[in-house]
Parts: C-alpha cells; sequence; structure tokens
C-alpha cells in the first residue's frame, strides 16, 4: 500500500480516540460537514454504523476494507502516534484534550502535568516513573484546557489563587477509570496534574510485580497468618500500594471479611470493602480503624502508617486476632522496626505482632530494543560499591521509538523481605537493632543485592540503580 495514503491528517484522527479506533477496527479518513468518513473491517457493519452514529453524534459512512490494511491504518497512524514522543503544539479542543487523556492512558502514562511559563506553557506524561515532555501550549490556548479540566473536575473557576483538588470519572469501551486532579497556583499559571487511577485489578498479581521465587514463597506464608502487621516501606511511588492490592486479591475468600482505608482507593476490589479517606470531615486512618474493629474483621487493609494513634490502633487490631496490612515510608526493611520504636510504640508489641517487613523500590526495565552491551567502565559506581566477580559487562540505556528515546520501557520491583523469626522477636525486644550479621549468616537479599541481580541479567542498567547502591 501507498505510504501516503496511510497517513491521515492529524485533525481528521482526532474525531476518535486510539481506544475507539481499535476497539470498533475503524479508521477516519474524511469530514464534510456532520460527516464522518469511517474505514473498517466489521464482519456486521450495520450494527457497528448504529453505534457509532450514538457515540459519535455525527452521520457515519462505512466503507469496508480488508483486516490487513486497517491493521497497517492502525499501526501507523495511532500506534506510532502514541510512541513518538516529539513535542508537538496542542490546540484546544474538547475532543483533543479527552483523546489525549484517553492516549495517556493506553500508552500506561500515571500523571500528566499541565505547567504554566513565562514564554511558553507544556503538558508532560509520567511514563515508568520519569516525566517526558508532549505537548507545547500557546499563552492564549492554556487558560482554556485549564478551565476546561477545572470544569470536568467540578472545581471552581473563578478561583485562581488557592490550591484545588477534584476528580473526573471517564469510560473507555474497555474500562472505567478515575482522574485525580490537583490544581496549584504558580507565577505564571495554574499548575495541574491528572493522576490516573485505573479500576481494573486485572494484571495485578503477586507472581507479576517482581518477587523471587523464594520471596513469594516467604512472603505469601506471612499474609496467609490468621493475624498480626505485614508493613511495606519504601517512598512515595515505589509500589507498595500495588502490592497491598495483589496481597489482598490473594486473600480475598468469600469466608473472609475485608476492610480497606485508602487515600485514593486506586483499584476497586470486587468483594473488598473500601472506604475512601476523607480527613476534612475527621474520615482519618486512626478513627476509621477504631469503627473497622466493630465491623466483624478478619484483614484490614490502611494505605499508611501516618502517625502514632494509626501505629497503636494498628497493632490494637493484630493484638485481638486480625491480620493487618499497612505501608510505611522508611528507607530498608529494617530500618521499619526503628521507625516504629521512634514513634514510641513499645518493642515488645512491635514483636509480638509483626509478622513481615518488606522493602520495596521500582526500577525501569531496559527496553530490549536498542540496549547495548559494554564494559563496565571506571568511575559509574558509587565509592565503596564493588561488584561481583561475574559482573563483567553491563547493558546501557541508548533510546529508540519503542520507548519514547528513554532507554527504558516498563517497570519491575525489587524486595528486601524479612520475615520475623523468634531470633528477631528476641532482638527487638532487647533493641539490639543492628542486624547485618544476621541477614549476612540467613541469606537475606537486600534491595542492593537484587538491584545487582537485574543488572547481571541485563534486565536494568547501574545507572538506573545508582541510588540503590549508593545507599
Amino acid at each position: 500500500m501507498n505510504k501516503e495514503l496511510l497517513e491521515i491528517p492529524t485533525q481528521t484522527l482526532q474525531l476518535i480516540s486510539a481506544d475507539q479506533a481499535y476497539h470498533y477496527r475503524v479508521i477516519p479518513f474524511n469530514e464534510f460537514g456532520n460527516k464522518v468518513f469511517l474505514k473498517t473491517d466489521a464482519t456486521k457493519p450495520n450494527e457497528l454504523l448504529a453505534e457509532l452514529q450514538i457515540m459519535l453524534n455525527k452521520e457515519i459512512v462505512l466503507e469496508q476494507e480488508s483486516s490487513q490494511t486497517i491493521e497497517q491504518y492502525l499501526q501507523k497512524n495511532y500506534r506510532k502516534r502514541a510512541r513518538g514522543f516529539q513535542s508537538s503544539s496542542l490546540h484546544y479542543s474538547e475532543d483533543f484534550l479527552l483523546n489525549m487523556i484517553y492516549e495517556a492512558k493506553e500508552i500506561g502514562s500515571s500523571d500528566l502535568h499541565f505547567e504554566a511559563f513565562e514564554k511558553q506553557h507544556r503538558v508532560r506524561f509520567r511514563i515508568d516513573g520519569k516525566l517526558i515532555e508532549k505537548y507545547i501550549i500557546s499563552l492564549d490556548e492554556y487558560p482554556k484546557i485549564v478551565n476546561r479540566i477545572k470544569i470536568m473536575a467540578r472545581l471552581d473557576i473563578s478561583e485562581k489563587r488557592l490550591p484545588q483538588d477534584g476528580r473526573i470519572n471517564l469510560s473507555t469501551e474497555v474500562e472505567d477509570f478515575d482522574i485525580r486532579v490537583s490544581c496549584l497556583p504558580t507565577l505564571h499559571g495554574e499548575k495541574l496534574v491528572l493522576r490516573i487511577l485505573s479500576k481494573n485489578s486485572v494484571s495485578v498479581q503477586l507472581e507479576n510485580l517482581g518477587f523471587t521465587k523464594d520471596e513469594l514463597e516467604i512472603y505469601k506464608s506471612s499474609v496467609k497468618k490468621p493475624n498480626g502487621i505485614v508493613l511495606i516501606s519504601g517512598p512515595t511511588g515505589s509500589g507498595k500500594t500495588t502490592t497491598l492490592y495483589a496481597t489482598l486479591k490473594l486473600l480475598n475468600k468469600k469466608d473472609t471479611n475485608i476492610l480497606t482505608i485508602e487515600d485514593p482507593i486506586e483499584y476497586t476490589l470486587e468483594g473488598v470493602n473500601q472506604v475512601q479517606l476523607r480527613e476534612n470531615i475527621g474520615l482519618d486512618f486512626a478513627s476509621t480503624l477504631r469503627t473497622f474493629l466493630r465491623q466483624d474483621p478478619d484483614i484490614i487493609m490502611v494505605g499508611e502508617i501516618r502517625d502514632v494513634a494509626t501505629a497503636n490502633m494498628a497493632i490494637r487490631a493484630a493484638l485481638t486476632g486480625h491480620l493487618v496490612l499497612s505501608t510505611i515510608h522508611t528507607n530498608s526493611a529494617w530500618s521499619t522496626i526503628s521507625r516504629l520504636v521512634d514513634m514510641g510504640i513499645p518493642p515488645f508489641l512491635i514483636a509480638s505482632t509483626l509478622n513481615i517487613s518488606v522493602a520495596q523500590r521500582l526500577v525501569r526495565k531496559l527496553c530490549n530494543s536498542c540496549k547495548q552491551e559494554e564494559k563496565i567502565p571506571l568511575g559509574i559506581l558509587p565509592k565503596g560499591v564493588i561488584l561481583p566477580k561475574n559482573i563483567q559487562t553491563h547493558y546501557k540505556a541508548v533510546g529508540c521509538s519503542n520507548c519514547y528515546q528513554t532507554g527504558y520501557k516498563g517497570r519491575k520491583a525489587i524486595y528486601e523481605i524479612i520475615p520475623i523469626t523468634k531470633e528477631l522477636v528476641q532482638k527487638i525486644q532487647n533493641k539490639e537493632l543492628e542486624v547485618d550479621e544476621y541477614l549476612l549468616e540467613n541469606k537475606i537479599q537486600t534491595l542492593q543485592m537484587n538491584a545487582l541481580n537485574l543488572v547481571e541479567q541485563g534486565i536494568t542498567s547501574i545507572e538506573e540503580v545508582y541510588p540503590l547502591l549508593a545507599h
């Protein structure tokens, strides 16, 4: 097929989203007044016609095309467009704004940043934890986009001096999802961050997250205990909540009452009673936990242990025969214990309730299409870090069209798992918080060890795990 024929003007492409194009297998190729001309390989064109007319609110003309040709059109005009991350100019239209959100969702972006500066404004997508510039917006267009998003999120468009938070509910043919909107006044205008919260938890499985076989076995045996606390630590954006959801999916049985308090609810889990945190009306972690204990729970999930009150309630729940899952902000699995002691929790209570302490991080995986093997150059490692003798080479990130020129595609969690054994119980009770020897003797893989294993396997680069090695 002629290459020119496959190229469709951007304005025409924007008539439908990539989601719609792939779902219905249709390609817009012309528009005349209220008429939209579409190519399709549909076997039941009359049914498709009726559905598209309702959905697009336009008169539809269908032209039959072979499946092979439709596939070529899709590949050329939608998938490639989503991958080619050169900044382009954005012109406001309601449809285009929605299409941009759908595009971000389709390519796995977690956040959209709308930013205002003196001479130009821009939109950046966060992909695999890093921000990539996607669109440039003119000074005239930016206020229209901001106002439209604020209306969709039910925010006050006249208020430009104070931060605001809102929510947008969107649906595609494939799934429903929410968008959390945060609005911040800056020097040159309002900055908006749109966090995409998928309601689809199908892909959230413990086996797919990054546990080694041994780690998974240890973790599963700890979370299947009838009571106690399971704590997952790590910085913001390290995948802690996803691990908790995957754990809940494992534990979610018909004979089990599971209650969660979250901020925000990122996935909807069928059969799990989920509560959204609302601190402005007094619905915080500690008070909700107190109520949970009167709801005859078997398993309780607390989004985060932020303060002493929440920690005390979690321990109380564990002592009264419940399994409590939660997250905490610490740098390693063992420093979680130090953090709880610093909060004023008596060591004997920590020792008697904590089942397992887990630390996790997310590392970007190298793009298999462009990664290059090379000898490890001098000075690439943090001071004091010595590589195992079996690691002589490593792969470096290069960048290609498949990975938006970043050199990375997708992420993988790495874990540090410390099950609380009788020996550790004794150490906690005696406030012996130096356990390096114990970890070595018991062959417990630290975050650094697991990071180096991924480097050795060519899954990630030294550059990506540098912050972990430097600890």
